[in-house]
This record gives structure tokens, C-alpha cells and sequence, in this order.
């Protein structure tokens, strides 16, 4: 054999493995072999005591002049709780020579509560490490001027972050929860003291050793809270703090770090919750208001972010990080009485699922980033149909990978925020992934994950120390 056929084999035997090594590549799934981490595993936020906390009791004024504003993104996924903003103001699709616009910027107390916008003014909770204390702050939303402080003494631990939730805001009140479950109800205009309720004391509960992730939610004069222990949930009256209702919980399933999302289907309103342990809907009026409509234990992990997807047509989407992957389950209603079949269940690289947003529902299609065990396609943005989310319509491709932070639908544009602060732009689409612009906010920023609020084109985002306010106005 000569020195040429020699060469020539060899080259074809190179060719041939870096054929096999690109393919085995692109199949690659990098976290394997990871040892998932449960809640509460590292023992991080461990050894904490129960404490006697006087919610509310600490207020401070700074200042009362702001300009008033028309729009308002009143809680968690805004307005109708899909995450799509409503405003005819128009955005910038491009971030020009003169982006971004940053109007104010703010440090926090590490964590990833997001904020709250009411006709001009921002709520956002914090956690003040040097004063030991939960902290409502209210800010100015065009120029970042301090309005007032609520709060109350507490002594917890950084666990990743300490603040996790976004308040609920009407036109008469506000509603926090903190880390450690203590809700506070104050007077929207004022920042009067209400009522609290220290949930875990006096359900008994079960406090996420990450702290919980669930945003309060106030719905037809009624505070809506997941209380995972003597009561699966309860209503209480905004008021005068009376409770309404109490949902029994003899399964004992405990809170998660996932938000209760109101749900109408069949002709009756119902809150959708995933519990650790069950799935379930409950009942938010008439004689049998607090009772468990349906339920189902197929959904049953330690660790679920994500809040329900509620489909007009009676499809649930769920979704939760560390292994879980995807569910989607579908409700029937026969003469006022509830079912729910599970259509699928799969692993996190088989289909849509999501580490901790709450994917998106838009023109008829699911869209959501994938989690690190995802696969190939692991942190790309994808859109799935939701009749299969095992089959992707599109994903953004190798070249587009994302971690573990907010999207959401304003002015027809779709707004995605990296882990490190870079903000970007893409057109919705149900074909395929169509980047526009992006712009790094948040220099050296890190755990941008908090979900974005938006009024009158004024977007409020933060990374784990920072809040910034940005003009996205044309």
C-alpha cells in the first residue's frame, strides 16, 4: 500500500469520526449524569426558628409628589394573567444608537420578586439584609423616587435569594406574601396597615426551603392563598381580614412555589392549583365555594415553579423543573360535576417544559424556554402546539439559547430577558424564531429571572440585586 492510499484512509477514517462525534454532539444531553437537587437538599436556610413577626409594623414616608400615570400591570402575568400586555402604546422594535434607555436603576436585597405598576407607581417586595425586614417599596415609575416603606422585622437566611413574589395590586389594595409566608394587606394609596396573616403559624405549613415563589392574588374583593397545610387554601375578605373559606387538606399536600390562577370552564370560575402532591381545582363561588372540584395525583413533584397554563377549551398545561418535564391534562363537565384525563406526561428533553417560567399562550400555541435537562434543545426558546407539546413548531436554535429568565407579549413584540441581563426583541411567531434586536441592560448582571412588568411603555425588569426601570416608548 502506497503512501497515498495510506493518506487517503486516514482521512477518510478522520472524516468518519468527526462525522460520529458531531452527531453524538448534537444529541448530547450535558446534565445526564446530574444528580437532581430537591428542594431543600443543600440544607441552605436551614435551622430557622419560628418567629413572633408583627406584620406591617414598620412604615416610613419619604416623599407624596409623583406623576400619575394611565396604565396599570396589577400582579403576576398582568391583567388577565397571560402574561400579554393589552396597551395600544407602541414599542421600539430596535434599541438604536441611543439604547437602552434606562430611566432608574435601584439595588435590592438579593432575590427575584418582581414588581407590580399602578398608574404610575411601582411596588416591589424586598428583603433589607441589614435591617433583618420584609420590605414593600413604593416607587415613582418615571423617575424612581422613593414614595414610602412597609414592612416587618425577620430574621431569615439568603437561600438564593430571600424575596420571591409579586404583589397584587386593585385600585384599594395591596397584597404581599413574604419568604416565609406572611401575608400583608395595606391600603393601596396610603400604605395603611390592614391585616396579616402569618400562614405558616396558623396553618401549620410547610415553608419551601427556597422560600416561596407564590404571588397573592386578590380576586372580587378576596385575597386567594395556597396555605398547604391544615387548609389547602383559603379566601380571606380584603377588608376586615376575615376568612371566607377554607379548603379541607386531609391528603396533606403541601405549598409549592407555583401561583394560583383563577380558571372559568363549564360555566363555573375555579382556582387552578399545583400543590406538592395533586393538581386541583376549587371552587371560588356559590354554596359549594373552597370544595375541590377535580383533582388528580398524576402531577406530583417536590419542586414546581411554573404556574398552571388554563386553555379556553379545557386543557391544563403543566410544567415544573429538576426532572418533571410536562403534563397535559384535559377537563370535562357533566351536569356541574368535573373529570380530568391526562393526555401526556413526559421527560424535559421529549417535549415543552420549563425550570421556572410559566410558559406563554398566544394565537393558539405554547411558547416557553426549555430547561437545562431539555436536551438538544436545552435553554432555547420553542413553540409547541397545545393539542402535542411533544412536537416542536419551531425552536430558536443552537445560536439562541436562553436561561432561566422572563418573556412576555406587549405591543405585538415578544420581550425575552437572559440570565445576565441582555434584553431581547423577537416578532411572535408561529412559524418560526425571528430575533429583532437585543441590548445588554444590566451590566455584570446575574440571575435575571424575576418576570417583567410594563405600563405606558415603561418596562420594569431586575437581575438578582438591581431593578431597572427602561423607556421602551417609540
Amino acid at each position: 500500500m502506497d503512501s497515498k492510499q495510506i493518506i487517503k484512509i486516514v482521512s477518510y477514517s478522520l472524516g468518519i469520526i468527526s462525522l460520529v462525534f458531531f452527531f453524538w454532539w448534537l444529541n448530547a444531553n450535558p446534565t445526564r449524569d446530574f444528580e437532581i437537587l430537591e428542594e431543600g437538599a443543600d440544607n441552605r436556610g436551614a435551622g430557622l426558628e419560628a418567629q413572633e413577626v408583627e406584620i406591617g409594623e414598620y412604615f416610613e414616608q419619604f416623599a407624596t409628589g409623583y406623576t400619575e400615570l394611565s396604565e396599570t400591570w396589577p400582579r403576576f402575568r398582568g391583567e388577565d394573567f397571560d402574561n400579554i400586555s393589552k396597551s395600544p402604546v407602541k414599542l421600539i422594535d430596535n434599541f438604536g444608537n441611543d439604547s437602552p434607555r434606562i430611566l432608574w436603576t435601584k439595588e435590592l436585597g438579593e432575590g427575584h420578586s418582581g414588581a407590580a405598576i399602578y398608574e404610575g407607581l411601582v411596588y416591589i417586595l424586598d428583603y433589607n439584609e441589614e435591617e433583618r425586614a420584609d420590605i414593600l417599596r413604593c416607587y415613582s415609575l418615571l423617575d424612581g423616587k422613593e414614595m414610602w416603606v412597609r414592612g416587618y422585622n425577620l430574621n431569615i437566611k439568603r437561600n438564593h435569594g430571600m424575596s420571591r413574589t409579586i404583589p397584587a395590586i386593585t385600585e384599594d389594595y395591596i397584597l404581599t406574601m413574604g419568604p416565609m409566608c406572611h401575608v400583608m394587606c395595606l391600603d393601596r394609596e396610603t400604605g395603611d396597615f390592614l391585616w396579616g396573616l402569618d400562614v405558616a403559624r396558623e396553618y401549620e405549613s410547610e415553608v419551601p426551603l427556597w422560600y416561596t415563589g407564590q404571588c397573592p392574588l386578590i380576586d372580587e374583593g378576596k385575597a386567594i392563598i395556597a396555605t398547604g397545610g391544615n387548609a389547602l387554601m383559603v379566601a380571606v375578605d380584603m377588608e376586615t381580614g376575615e376568612k371566607l373559606w377554607e379548603t379541607p387538606n386531609p391528603e396533606g399536600w403541601k405549598m409549592s412555589h407555583s401561583s394560583v390562577m383563577p380558571y372559568t370552564f363549564g360555566g363555573r370560575k375555579m382556582y387552578v392549583y399545583s400543590a406538592i402532591g395533586a393538581l386541583v381545582g376549587i371552587a371560588s363561588d356559590g354554596d359549594d365555594a373552597g370544595e375541590i372540584l377535580w383533582q388528580t395525583t398524576v402531577w406530583n413533584h417536590s419542586v414546581v415553579a411554573a404556574s398552571p397554563v388554563c386553555i379556553p377549551d379545557g386543557k391544563i398545561f403543566m410544567t415544573a423543573g429538576y426532572g418533571a418535564g410536562g403534563m397535559l391534562a384535559e377537563l370535562t363537565e357533566n351536569n356541574g360535576n368535573y373529570s380530568i384525563e391526562i393526555i401526556t406526561k413526559y421527560a424535559p428533553r421529549e417535549g415543552l417544559a420549563s425550570e421556572q417560567q410559566t410558559p406563554l399562550y398566544w394565537n393558539g400555541h405554547l411558547f416557553g424556554i426549555l430547561p437545562k435537562d431539555g436536551g438538544p434543545g436545552r435553554n432555547q426558546l420553542v413553540c409547541v402546539h397545545p393539542d402535542n407539546p411533544q412536537e416542536m413548531v419551531w425552536t430558536s436554535g443552537s445560536e439562541n439559547r436562553f436561561g432561566l429568565g422572563p418573556y412576555f407579549i406587549a405591543d405585538g413584540k415578544m420581550f425575552i430577558l437572559n440570565d445576565d441581563g441582555t434584553l431581547f426583541i423577537a416578532r411572535p411567531s408561529t412559524e418560526r424564531y425571528i430575533e429583532m434586536d437585543k441590548v445588554k441592560v444590566i451590566e455584570n448582571g446575574h440571575d435575571a429571572w424575576a418576570p417583567f412588568a410594563i405600563a405606558n411603555g415603561y418596562l420594569i425588569m431586575r437581575d438578582a440585586t438591581n431593578v431597572v426601570c427602561i423607556d421602551l416608548n417609540i
